[in-house]
Formats: structure tokens, C-alpha cells, sequence
């Protein structure tokens, strides 16, 4: 085994033991009391009054989608501009192709009404 895996695997071995510790101590010293109110589905502190497993409207995961696609694009900027001198004219168009790839998503998913909230 080469010596320079040596300490990663002494850290996976501590935290795998601490991890383990942690779980027996507190399922032997934890309390076991149960109620019915421990037993309930916790919605923000309101009582459940429907089923947990009813549908949401297709919307929903439209604009967590678009959130997401739109979200990591923008962090993808950041490497740019930090290294953006040393790319000069050349990063700069690409960044402008770029841009405008997701200037024309955004407008496509706008005209076809994906961010409108039923």
C-alpha cells in the first residue's frame, strides 16, 4: 500500500469508529419514551390534514428544474471572471457563446410560460 493513502485511511478508521460510538451511546443512553404526538408527521407544526402523498401540480418540478439549470450556470461564471485576464479575447467570446446559449433557454422556458406559478 503506498504510504500516502496511509492517512486517509487512518481518518475513514476514526471516523468510523466516532460514528459508530456515537450511535450505540445514544440508543443505550437515549430516552424511549414514546406518545402518540412522536408518532405523528411533523408539517411545521401544524397537524396533518391530508394525505403526505398527494400529488403536486407538474409546475412545481418545472421551476425547480429551471432554478437549478439557471443556478449552476451562473456558479460556472465565477472560474471565468476570476481567470478572465489570463483567457483574454478568446475566454471572452466563450463566455459570450455561453451566455448567449442560456440567454435562449431562459427566453425559450419565458415564452412557453415555465415560470409562471399556476
Amino acid at each position: 500500500m503506498p504510504e500516502g493513502y496511509l492517512p486517509i485511511l487512518v481518518m475513514l478508521l476514526v471516523t468510523g469508529v466516532f460514528a459508530a460510538i456515537a450511535l450505540v451511546v445514544s440508543a443505550v443512553l437515549g430516552p424511549k419514551r414514546s406518545n402518540p404526538a412522536k408518532d405523528e408527521a411533523y408539517e411545521s407544526g401544524i397537524l396533518p390534514f391530508s394525505d403526505a402523498r398527494r400529488r403536486f401540480p407538474i409546475q412545481f418540478y418545472v421551476v425547480a428544474v429551471l432554478f437549478i439549470l439557471f443556478d449552476v450556470e451562473v456558479i460556472l461564471m465565477y472560474p471565468w471572471a476570476v481567470s478572465a485576464r489570463k483567457l483574454g479575447v478568446f475566454g471572452l467570446v466563450e463566455m459570450a457563446i455561453f451566455l448567449v446559449i442560456l440567454l435562449v433557454g431562459f427566453v425559450y422556458a419565458w415564452k412557453n410560460d415555465a415560470f409562471k406559478w399556476l
